[in-house]
């Protein structure tokens, strides 16, 4: 693996500005309904397979699929998903993809590593991608983000907000995808707590020890509640659920209990994807920049070539980033933008680095 080749930039001259994906191809003549499709492809079709939390889920199965659905208008190639339900379609369908016939196959999430690495060891012809995951095959690119960068911004910021001076985390599983959020989070509170001389607290997750708070799953909205009522019980009044679908459980019972309490969304904008009720709670997104890394790798296996190159994502190159504060940009003072300004400088520079066993 000889680089690691940079995302289309997120276009973001302030952290309160509006984030844009750039990359995106020229507007269609005015006589077409869709861009045609650039030059000549070696693929004529892309297959996608879900991880068991299904297609929509709010999360990375339904941005990877955006990114598929864009490199067929791009492109020209016809994409296709199937979607998992249960651990027991994975591997089927995973061989279902490969049986197709078609040159690239794209599999979501750490539930598929196994068989990804299986059938691109049966299939080196293929070329496979794997979202969130490493899986090492001369033709399997991986998807990954440094989506510590991200969190340490947004652990930062919830800190700023909190009022109580308690925050909290929890996750779906003891994944590093998962526990890389987490270790973000704690090095950006534990900034916040140096540089203003305070002692906001986490719950949920001890980076020393690896281990804090999980669900065991991340379709069941009621046990990200329930979770979510034992902290705000202890005092937390900012909550980063890192569970998928499970996290919706984390504006459930805030706003059962009055809705004090802001939560923190991940992968993509929850202002756009989540119900429009829990927008007043949503403090910021932690962003995954899935959607262009996918158009990524299904263009370069266009041309033909197969490849084990990875497709990184952090703050320089656009792959992660926070979203805006939206209806709560009052919540966070001028003071504080400017120094989310200057941190995200410090870590695209290297000046700051967050440490993680789970770092890409």
């Amino acid at each position: 693996m000889s680089r690691t080749p940079a995302l289309p930039a997120l276009a973001v001259p302030a952290l309160a500005a509006l984030v844009l994906l750039a990359g995106c191809a020229a507007p269609p003549a005015a006589e077409t309904d869709a861009p045609e499709p650039s030059g000549a492809s070696a693929l004529e079709c892309a297959q996608m397979v879900t991880n068991s939390g299904g297609l929509n889920d709010r999360s990375f199965n339904e941005t990877s699929w955006a990114g598929m659905e864009r490199a067929e208008q791009e492109l020209g190639v016809t994409a296709n998903v199937l979607v998992s339900t249960t651990e027991s379609d994975l591997a089927p369908n995973v061989q279902a993809a490969v049986d197709t016939g078609c040159g690239f196959v794209l599999t979501v999430g750490y539930e598929l590593a196994a068989a990804t690495e299986e059938q691109a060891t049966a299939n080196p012809d293929v070329q496979f991608a794997i979202v969130d995951e490493i899986v090492e095959a001369p033709n399997v690119r991986s998807i990954v983000f440094d989506t510590a960068q991200a969190a340490f911004l947004a652990g930062y910021v919830a800190a700023s907000v909190s009022e109580t001076g308690t925050v909290a985390t929890f996750g779906g599983g003891n994944q590093p995808p998962v526990t890389l959020f987490m270790d973000g989070f704690t090095a950006g509170i534990d900034r916040y707590n140096e540089d203003k001389g305070a002692d906001v607290r986490l719950l949920g997750w001890d980076p020393e020890a690896q281990d804090g708070t999980f669900t065991g799953d991340f379709e069941n909205v009621s046990l990200g509640q329930s979770q979510t009522q034992a902290f705000l019980s202890q005092g937390a009044d900012v909550i980063l659920p890192v569970a998928g679908q499970v996290g919706e459980g984390a504006f459930r019972a805030s706003l059962d209990a009055g809705g004090d309490a802001l939560v923190i969304w991940v992968d993509n904008d929850g202002y756009d994807t989540l119900p429009t009720e829990f927008r007043p709670l949503l403090l910021t997104s932690i962003l995954k920049n899935t959607e262009d890394a996918v158009v990524t790798a299904v263009s370069d296996a266009a041309d033909g070539t197969i490849s084990d190159e990875p497709i990184i994502g952090d703050l320089e190159n656009g792959g992660v980033d926070i979203a805006p504060f939206h209806d709560l940009e009052s919540r966070v003072s001028d003071d504080t933008k400017a120094e989310l300004e200057a941190l995200r400088a410090q870590l695209i520079s290297g000046e700051i680095t967050v440490e993680s066993p789970s770092s890409p």
